[in-house]
């Protein structure tokens, strides 16, 4: 760390030192050897399934150990277990990952688990002979608080964004697909820079247009507004802008492309020597020359200036930007 005063250790503490590092990775290396013996042996006992728990806290990135520790369950502990009983187990497995995610949040095999144990809770406890789906319901509600929490905690943690649409789509009681918008809202609204969040928004969006839930015109124009209130607050911040790109598309609508260029056009007389918004103006203006006016000079000359500053702005894109000033000559 800077700043802070390193004091000489004499040559008995470095030697302690090695010593105790060593007996760590001899240890470490005897359980491994254990372990993996036991799985050789197809070990289904409480005692491998204890050890696993071991070996893994040590090394949560260990994946054949966690297919083992299934395996253990699957084949040694669920068969002699009530449904009750492998809830509860189940329960505290999700547990321990939790504590194992916290310490270790971007672990795809503590993640690739609890999926696993989320798919295999019974049901629940019957209710006049029929299945009541309690325990199922309360593991599925549990889990999205919990990723949720991973959010509040790094709200760009990407596994957490894909394992809370997992869980969203997986809940034996669906949430209404509209409350997720206002979810997004809030992530945004916190950082604009949280890419994870548009994405995760235009996925809803997407789902909602698809499913008839919400009108694709109107919607889009209030998606228009929502992220322009984020171009304006902090125009050098990419993320919003290719939110905004996504939401253009192909550049099919000329009302809509034209209405956005002259948006973009007075962010730029505020913000001169903004990048994105020289670089939206160039990809949007030559949608229109695509799409709606093939032939307009006007518009190709104007992209040609605005490549021109972009190529003295950002001269490590100088070759990029002169691809492009070529190709609005072909």
């Amino acid at each position: 760390m800077h700043n802070v005063k390193r004091h000489k250790q004499t040559p008995e503490a470095l030697a302690e030192k090695r010593q105790r590092e060593k007996s760590k990775i001899d240890e470490y290396l005897a359980l491994t050897d254990d372990v993996l013996s036991r799985k050789k042996k197809q070990d289904w006992s409480n005692d491998a399934f204890e050890l696993t728990q071991r070996l893994l806290q040590i090394n949560p990135e260990f994946y054949t150990v966690w297919n083992y520790r299934r395996n253990i369950l699957l084949n040694g502990i669920f068969p002699q277990s009530t449904p009750e009983q492998i809830n509860n187990l189940l329960s505290n497995e999700l547990s321990m990952t939790t504590t194992a995610l916290k310490a270790n949040p971007k672990v795809y095999w503590i993640w690739n688990h609890r999926r696993w144990c989320l798919e295999n809770v019974p049901d629940g406890p019957e209710r006049n002979e029929v299945p009541s789906m309690e325990w199922r319901q309360a593991n599925w509600d549990k889990e999205l608080f919990v990723a949720e929490r991973m959010l509040d905690a790094d709200a760009r943690n990407f596994h957490a964004w894909n394992y809370r649409r997992y869980v969203l789509a997986n809940m034996p009681t669906r949430r209404p697909e509209t409350s997720e918008l206002a979810y997004t809202s809030r992530k945004i609204g916190a950082n604009f820079s949280n890419f994870s969040a548009w994405h995760q928004r235009s996925k809803t969006l997407v789902g909602l247009w698809e499913s008839g839930q919400l009108d694709p015109i109107q919607s889009r124009d209030d998606e228009f507004e929502f992220v322009s209130n984020a171009l304006y607050t902090d125009p050098e911040d990419q993320s919003a802008w290719i939110y905004h790109r996504w939401l253009i598309g192909s550049g099919e609508n000329k009302a809509q492309l034209e209405r956005e260029i002259q948006l973009i056009f007075e962010l730029l007389q505020e913000q001169p020597d903004s990048k994105w918004c020289m670089e939206s103006l160039v990809h949007y203006k030559r949608l229109l020359l695509q799409n709606h006016a093939q032939d307009s000079q006007t518009l190709k000359q104007e992209c040609g200036e605005l490549l021109s500053r972009l190529a003295d702005l950002d001269p490590v894109r100088y070759f990029r930007y002169q691809d492009l000033k070529r190709d609005l000559d072909q």
